[in-house]
């Protein structure tokens, strides 16, 4: 598109124009349309399926799908007895439409995807084995089509496009253990696509040989293209990247709903507290379900066919999800929330909202709804009387932010080192984490590294140890001015010190390796004479009585200093490695601490980012260590944020 914008180097301050709330979206707009994924290439003559034995030609269009299931031998799904049993009744589904040449494929039992594996994990064999110049080659082209098709002009002003990709066709995954798993996703064609795009402005052409669905020229929506999906029809929908001023409005407006809640939500709290004695049942079931989502940021949840995963939020829990504790009005909740990760919690609640919850288990059958006569809509509507435009899902993001501000004051020492305040930053983010379900499963490696964080915390403590005793070296009377020089590293065992010593003779051998490599190329280059591998052996010599003398001081205790350390340079030397001691203490601390909890949900989704901007310049912590530079440019709108800003 060669449409003029303005300066891409002008940065467009949008929240300064205080135009965010308007109903219009755009007054121009244009862009390139959608990428569609390329036609499918048939296999070479000699790969087939085998069929009891008898390889199998398939027509491309069977031959696609078959693919799509050979590509997951080994894994997970191939085990997965839904996944196999929709995959296959969608691929004989497709046989019917386009059979094979011979044999007619009934069993799947008998059918052998081996041999289009192999083929598969050969090409991908080979795309490792391209050289610099094919990678290259490869890596232009894709830019050409993030150029083309990554960016529109919005208002004259070109801004980044979000997934601008049509899904390629394949087997659906799904998450949790979803009823449709293994489904045929067909290909998508431009016939089923709406583009928007502003009026007058050229339509992008369609691939050839086709045409578009429909296009639409909405100012009041956000999105470029839409289509529907076959497996759930579901829309999906193009708009425009995290990046935009389109999607910064949309966070803004988010989060501004939620700080509006602030200056309601004591007078709601009372509404709901009161309720929580009505006469009517569907009173006390509405106000009941609002405590909860209010104080344990549980989402509301909405109703789910009989082909969606069996997931739950608060209107739509069922009474096997819930067990009550009389002791302390405790409750037990456990049943499987968004994406179907488990929500197990036991909470204490008011006695009249346990008493509540009673009632509402009280004759029914583990299957039955707890709150029979509540929606998710009713609840809503309900609401929105309190406070217009406010939502269930307004709650989790208020509680949120209030709660990552609250823990922030709570656990912030202004006089401490920023190591100590991004520590303090991600323990308030793991109250978040904690009180919106963001779980994780602990990685397989964790242990692995947690060891190796732990050997390079003893590396720095043993260079640390090594600056000291040259201080006592230099000046033997800072032995009475400063004892703790004289005192030893802790968790540096003479085991470990031994091994460590050796490690560091083999790491100078394979620096000295890689310089005497260096010095014979450059040697050939000039016309000079190469070194001999009897000068490498005197170097590696060298080294070794380094790591021999090392052993001897610390048996001795004493490590005399060299020519360059004086007292001020060890000084700074020893600050140097204690502030880097400290950094890495805390970040194992974080790592131990935060391997159960994802912190990244709540601070993309639900904590406001003005919290951080603000915190950071209150207590001197440079942004970057606590967002990414994706966060970065997804929130530019909060970086103007001041110090004393409050949510």
């Amino acid at each position: 598109m060669d449409e003029e914008g303005e300066d891409d180097d002008d940065e467009h301050k949008w929240w300064l124009e205080n135009r965010w709330d308007d109903s219009v979206k755009w007054k121009t707009l244009s862009h390139a349309g959608v990428l569609f994924p390329p036609p499918y290439i048939p296999l070479p003559k000699g790969i087939r399926m085998k069929y009891d034995g008898v390889p199998v030609s398939l027509p491309p269009e069977a031959e696609e799908v078959m693919g799509f299931f050979a590509a997951l031998l080994g894994t997970d799904y191939e085990a997965d007895e839904v996944f196999v049993q929709n995959f296959f009744t969608d691929f004989l589904s497709i046989l019917a439409r386009y059979p094979p040449t011979n044999p007619v494929i009934r069993s799947f039992a008998l059918c052998d995807f081996r041999p289009v594996f192999d083929h598969f994990q050969m090409v991908k064999d080979q795309k490792k084995a391209l050289t610099k110049e094919d990678k290259e080659r490869a890596k232009e082209e894709k830019a050409k089509l993030e150029e083309k098709y990554g960016w529109a002009y919005l208002d004259g002003r070109k801004e980044k496009v979000g997934n601008f990709r049509i899904e390629p066709p394949g087997l659906f995954r799904g998450r949790g253990k979803h009823p449709k798993t293994g489904m045929l996703k067909r290909r998508v064609l431009p016939e089923q696509v709406t583009l928007n795009i502003g009026k007058g402005t050229p339509i992008p052409p369609p691939p050839k040989g086709h045409k578009w669905g429909n296009i639409k020229h909405d100012q009041t929506v956000t999105w470029l293209a839409t289509w529907n999906e076959n497996i759930n029809g579901s829309t999906k929908y193009v708009f425009l990247g995290a990046t935009s001023s389109l999607k910064g409005i949309s966070d803004l407006k988010k989060f501004e709903k939620a700080r509006e809640l602030k200056g309601h939500v004591h007078r709601i709290r009372k509404n709901y507290t009161r309720d929580l004695k009505d006469r009517l049942m569907a009173v006390r079931q509405r106000s009941t379900a609002l405590y909860l989502i209010d104080q344990l940021a549980l989402r509301a949840g909405n109703e789910k066919g009989d082909e969606e995963a069996d997931t739950v939020g608060c209107c739509s829990l069922r009474c096997e999800h819930i067990r009550l504790e009389p002791e302390g009005n405790r409750v037990i909740f456990d049943f499987l929330g968004k994406d179907s990760i488990r929500y197990h919690n036991e909470v204490e609640v008011t006695h009249q909202v346990w008493k509540n919850l009673r009632h509402f288990l009280r004759g029914k059958s583990p299957s039955d709804d707890v709150f029979d006569q509540l929606r998710t809509a009713s609840l809503n509507k309900h609401l929105t009387s309190l406070m217009p435009g406010l939502t269930a899902k307004v709650f989790r993001t208020f509680n949120a932010s209030h709660t990552m501000e609250a823990q922030l004051r709570l656990l912030t020492n202004s006089a401490a080192p920023v190591s100590d305040k991004v520590l303090a930053y991600n323990r308030a983010n793991r109250e978040v984490a904690i009180l919106c379900n963001h779980q994780r499963s602990v990685t397989k490696n964790h242990g692995a590294q947690m060891d190796r964080l732990g050997d390079k915390l003893k590396s720095v403590k043993y260079q640390r140890w090594r600056v000291k005793r040259k201080l006592l070296n230099v000046d033997p009377k800072l032995s009475k001015k400063r004892p703790e020089l004289k005192e030893p590293e802790s968790d540096l065992e003479p085991e470990w010190c031994e091994k460590h010593e050796m490690d560091l003779v083999e790491k100078e051998k394979e620096k000295l390796r890689k310089k005497f490599d260096r010095e014979n190329e450059k040697a050939l280059a000039d016309g000079k004479k190469k070194l001999s591998e009897k000068e490498l052996k005197v170097w590696f010599k060298e080294a070794e009585v380094v790591g021999k003398t090392y052993a001897k001081e610390r048996k001795s205790g004493k490590v005399l200093a060299g020519a360059r350390d004086t007292q001020d340079r060890l000084e700074a030397a020893l600050a140097k490695l204690d502030e880097r001691i400290s950094v890495m203490k805390n970040d194992a601390i974080d790592k131990e601490e935060n391997k159960t909890t994802a912190l990244g949900t709540s601070k993309l989704n639900y904590i406001d980012p003005r919290i951080t901007s603000a915190w950071c310049k209150r207590e001197g912590v440079p942004l970057e260590k606590m967002f990414n530079k994706t966060l970065r440019e997804k929130f530019k709108w909060a970086m103007d944020t001041e110090g004393d800003w409050e949510f």
